[in-house]
Order: structure tokens, then C-alpha cells, then sequence
């Protein structure tokens, strides 16, 4: 059983997949397929089976994989850290996140990090849910992970950075664009564009909707917040969605961003998998953002 024969599993378990888990990783399927049985044989265990949507750990390779998840992430780390240390680096942040995070709530922030550690590299990784932040910090590939707080998961701690209270995003001639607030009444049979179905923003915003015995209609679906917002500036619909800076000013003339005072908001923040082991760094990053968060608060 090699380091390698680990990595291999993990990505296997990640992805469902033996054929993406060998684009991903540059090699041929049989060699995948060569780690997983090695590490099958070592252990005298199945650990993964075929199904007719890709490959299923069993019940030892669920075991397995929660293993080595949690200790590839940390020996990851702690090779990345001996490293810097070793070449006299000045370190790396690798943060994951949604395609709009950057541009609403860190801008400012990263300048003003790279201005005061010119000597650190900082990568940016796109994922489209929370969920692919989680497993990108529980394999290790990243440091910080930016994300919609919910629920607590297994092996990650979650830091709460900014509140985002909702708004109905409209155009300026829309009927309701001068009113000061709207309650659950308002939406009723509204036909709404939706938010990407697999986001927390979504869950949440269909909850309260239900609880509240509202029945918008979702005639139109796009993949992230921005183009939620630019559809309902050009007139094109409108939309329910939490208040992100930047939304207002002279960069947007036409959109109105009208409070739902009777939706809770949601909150913004920092999902890692321990705080006492981030690296200086990333700790000095994160930090960044949430002073910068307070001293800019969301539009609405």
C-alpha cells in the first residue's frame, strides 16, 4: 500500500468515475484501476463496486475514504508547509469559491494583502456548491474555503464573516421598484428567475417560500448570482437573491434592489478544516477579508 495507492482511492470515490479519475490525474484508467485493486488486496476487502452511475465505495471503502480523506489533507498541508520552509519561501494561499465571490467581497482585500505580503502566491479555485468547497478542503488541495454557512459538516469548522439580507432584485420601471420593502404577499405567483438549484441560496430561498405558502414560478434558471441580477436590470424577469456589495451605485442605473425584511438573511463566511493548523499565510488572508467584509456592508 503506497501513498499513491491512497490518493488514487480518494479521487476514485471523489469523482464516481475510473475514467475522470485518470483525466484528472494524467494517467490511464488501467493504472487507476491497478491502485484500487492493490489497495483491495492489501486489505482483503472490496472497496468500491460498478453501478450503472459510476463507481459506489462499499461500506470498507467508505470507511477507507473518510481515512484518508482526513489524513492525505493533513500530510498535504504539513509537506506544502516543510517546503516553504525548506526553499525559504514566502508560502501560498489557495482559496476555493464561487465565480462571483472574488469580485463582491475581496477585492480590496487581496490588494491590500499583496501589499502587505508581496512574497506570497494566492490561487483562486472555482466551485459551483458548497459541497465541492468540502471535498476540496477535505482532500487537501485547498487552504480557505469561501461559502454560503449551513449546516455543520463532518471535519470542517465554519467561521461566519458578513450577513446578506435578501432583496428583490427589479428593473427601474418595474411597479414595485419604488416601494421600501415587500413582504411574502408580494411574490405570490411571481414568475421569478431562478438561482442556481444546487447553491444553499437556492435551498433556503425555496424553504421559506414554501413555509410561508408562497408559489412563485421559476420560468428562467442561470448558474450564479450575477446573471441573476443582470437578466432583472435589463427588464428580463426578476429575482429573489441576497444582497451582495457592488450591486448598487453607478454601476448598476437601472436595477432596484427592493429589502425582504420577512426573509432571514444569509450568512457569508470561511469554512476550513481546523483553524489551529492553517498556515500563517492563509490565516493572515482570511483575516483580510473579514476586516475588509466589516467595513463594507452588503447593498439593500
Amino acid at each position: 500500500m503506497t501513498l499513491d495507492d491512497l490518493r488514487v482511492f480518494a479521487a476514485v470515490c471523489r469523482s464516481g468515475s475510473l475514467s475522470a479519475t485518470a483525466r484528472d490525474l494524467t494517467c490511464t484508467q488501467s493504472a487507476v484501476s491497478q491502485h484500487v485493486k492493490r489497495l483491495e488486496r492489501e486489505v482483503g476487502l472490496t472497496l468500491v463496486e460498478r453501478h450503472p452511475r459510476g463507481i459506489v465505495p462499499t461500506q470498507a471503502g467508505r470507511l477507507l475514504q473518510a481515512a484518508v480523506t482526513d489524513g492525505l489533507g493533513t500530510i498535504d498541508q504539513a509537506l506544502r508547509r516543510l517546503g516553504e520552509l525548506a526553499h525559504g519561501e514566502g508560502g501560498s494561499v489557495r482559496v476555493t469559491t464561487g465565480a462571483t465571490t472574488v469580485r463582491h467581497f475581496m477585492p480590496a482585500a487581496v490588494v491590500d494583502y499583496r501589499r502587505r505580503f508581496p512574497g506570497v502566491s494566492i490561487e483562486f479555485q472555482t466551485e459551483i456548491s458548497s459541497r465541492g468547497c468540502f471535498d476540496a478542503l477535505a482532500a487537501g488541495s485547498v487552504d480557505l474555503a469561501w461559502i454560503t454557512l449551513g449546516a455543520p459538516v463532518g471535519g470542517i469548522e465554519q467561521r461566519a464573516v458578513i450577513e446578506l439580507p435578501w432583496v428583490l432584485a427589479v428593473t427601474a420601471g418595474h411597479p414595485l421598484a419604488d416601494r421600501p420593502r415587500i413582504g411574502p404577499a408580494d411574490l405570490q405567483d411571481t414568475r421569478l428567475i431562478g438561482l442556481p438549484e444546487n447553491s444553499t441560496s437556492r435551498v433556503r430561498l425555496d424553504s421559506w417560500l414554501a413555509g410561508s405558502g408562497i408559489r412563485p414560478v421559476f420560468d428562467t434558471s442561470v448558474a450564479d448570482w450575477d446573471t441573476v441580477v443582470l437578466l432583472a436590470e435589463l427588464g428580463l424577469g426578476q429575482a429573489v437573491v441576497p444582497a451582495l456589495p457592488g450591486w448598487q451605485g453607478p454601476g448598476h442605473p437601472d436595477l432596484r434592489l427592493i429589502p425582504i425584511p420577512a426573509l432571514p438573511a444569509l450568512t457569508a463566511g470561511w469554512a476550513v478544516r481546523r483553524w489551529d493548523s492553517l498556515s500563517p499565510p492563509a490565516r493572515a488572508f482570511a483575516d483580510t477579508v473579514a476586516r475588509h467584509c466589516e467595513r463594507r456592508p452588503a447593498a439593500g
